[in-house]
């Protein structure tokens, strides 16, 4: 398997997701290499920021399993190897 490094962005839009959204990153936290939360105290959204090294498979996992929880939404970017 080719590794690669990537950033995942997770939007919620509702922050009672969080705990799910938690227990999805602690299940593939052998590829997250970093994480950088921003909860917005004003209002019911927070943004993490996560970033990623695994096959593209694992990365595609990762952020297909936080997308399907309700009131999130991500969006991966992976390197091309050449």
């Amino acid at each position: 398997m080719e590794k690669r490094i990537g950033t995942i962005t997770v939007l919620l839009s509702d922050r009672a997701a969080a705990a799910q959204v938690n227990e999805v990153i602690s299940a593939h936290s052998g590829i997250v290499l970093a994480r950088q939360g921003l909860p917005f105290h004003d209002r019911p959204v927070a943004v993490i920021s996560l970033i990623v090294e695994g096959g593209v498979d694992e990365i595609n996992s990762l952020s297909g399993n936080l997308g399907k929880i309700a009131n999130v939404m991500t969006k991966a970017v992976i390197t091309k190897m050449t």
